[in-house]
């Protein structure tokens, strides 16, 4: 028995006493953990990287900003560092007297006070990426350009139910572009104007929505909250001469019948819950109204004809006129509501493929259906009603010689292009493309383009 296992069971006091006591030079060894640990003692770093440098920083004296500050702009001076420089572009400006046939194939500026137009309806994403680009927000003036815009001033002085256009064409023809020379031409001419840029906002499930048992439809309230503001900013000036011409009780305030008609505007700005019925109300006023000629624009139009990506409570998709304001845009576009003075343009867009055309709706517009069609392909009764009426505006595929040269000379002017111009150029990039609009600008010009 080792001296350890003697000492733990306690027979060593039964040991003589000279056992325990280690033969000469033999060592007991203990246990680690039994040792007590001593605490390691700390020794400072001697170790001083910035030792001695105090001196030297005031010998040398505050640092010199000059040799990282950008020059000023007069003294690049040298034209290398003219080269890129994008000035603003020298256009005429885009004005309904000088909107004529001889206006055709020229390029146009917007007119800086219209222009919050733009920042505040909003725009295609292709004429935002387009802007981005170009110093100066403009377009080249087409003939359908005219040929829209003749329409509109017959349409300023009859109901709306007898001008509800629909711009189509093949994809990238220009049809967004027209829409926007359309809205800017009545905004100039003093209509009431309402756009909407991106009409698959309304159906994407993008916005908050809630059920309103009154109308049994499913209201968004933020987009109507943030579409008054914008409408009431475009027409600021029109909108103080209007009133009212029924009351409205809501819970939070009443709106005589009357009153000023941004009274009522107001109740759906500041109170979010109440701007689709506000938005509503809205239209039934400037449908009554014979002041001033009212345009209702709407891209992407064939999304409200669509099933859309909202829900349910029971998890089953909502038809897009199941909800309020495309139900109400739906109702101005097929003229079951009108105004007494205006009109209504809608635009096909094919971008998005989630969002196509509907059968009814093609059929409707005369347009070749995008597959194989016959008389049992079940149709909706309720699209079929929506799409009455509405007259096929065909927007040229091509573009001429002359309105291609003016995209280009556009382009060449902002600098945006990195290449010297010539005519075996612009042919070559114009016949590339087969005329198509934006075939010629993105690839033509933007992307197949050495840089």
């Amino acid at each position: 028995m080792s001296l350890v296992i003697a000492l733990r069971t306690g027979r060593v006091a039964h040991s003589n006493s000279s056992s325990l006591v280690a033969p000469a030079g033999s060592v007991i060894q203990a246990r680690g953990y039994a040792a007590p640990v001593k605490a390691a003692k700390k020794v400072s770093s001697k170790f001083r990287p910035n030792a001695g440098k105090e001196n030297d920083k005031k010998n040398r004296g505050g640092r010199d900003p000059g040799l990282f500050r950008p020059m000023p702009p007069n003294a690049l001076t040298h034209p290398v560092f003219q080269s890129e420089y994008r000035s603003e572009l020298k256009l005429p400006v885009y004005r309904p007297e000088t909107l004529t046939s001889s206006a055709a194939a020229k390029a146009l500026a917007f007119p800086r006070d219209d222009s919050r137009a733009l920042k505040a309806f909003g725009l295609p994403t292709n004429i935002l990426v387009d802007y981005l680009l170009l110093s100066t927000p403009c377009s080249v003036v087409r003939q359908v350009t005219v040929d829209v815009l003749d329409q509109l001033d017959k349409a300023a002085q009859s109901s709306s139910q007898n001008t509800r256009l629909v711009f189509t064409g093949q994809p990238g023809c220009g049809k967004s572009y027209l829409m926007l020379q359309a809205v800017q031409y009545a905004i100039q001419k003093e209509w009431l104007t309402l756009y909407i840029p991106r009409g698959i906002n309304l159906v994407n499930s993008s916005t908050p929505y809630a059920y309103d048992a009154r109308t049994q439809t499913y209201g968004q309230p933020a987009y109507a909250q943030q579409l008054l503001k914008r409408f009431a900013d475009v027409n600021a000036a029109l909108l103080q001469s209007l009133t009212v011409q029924s009351s409205y009780p809501f819970d939070e305030r009443e709106v005589q019948n009357g009153a000023p008609i941004m009274d009522l505007i107001n109740v759906g700005v500041e109170f979010q819950h109440q701007a689709p019925t506000v938005l509503n109300a809205l239209f039934d006023e400037l449908a009554k109204q014979t002041k001033y000629p009212v345009l209702l624009a709407v891209d992407d139009f064939q999304a409200l004809y669509c099933m859309s990506q909202y829900r349910d409570p029971f998890y089953r998709a909502i038809k897009a006129y199941h909800l309020m304001l495309p139900r109400a845009l739906l109702e101005f576009a097929s003229g079951k509501r009108k105004f007494a003075r205006g009109a209504f343009l809608g635009a096909l867009s094919s971008q998005n493929t989630t969002f196509r055309a509907p059968l009814e709706l093609i059929e409707s517009l005369g347009l070749p259906p995008n597959g194989p069609t016959n008389p049992y392909v079940p149709r909706q009764p309720e699209l079929i009603e929506y799409a009455k009426g509405l007259k096929n505006f065909v927007v040229p595929e091509r573009l001429t010689v002359d309105e291609a040269a003016s995209i280009f000379e556009l382009w060449q002017q902002s600098k945006a292009l990195h290449f010297p111009r010539g005519d075996e150029l612009f042919l070559s990039k114009y016949t590339e493309a087969s005329g198509n609009a934006r075939e010629f600008v993105e690839k033509g010009l933007l992307q197949t383009v050495a840089m």
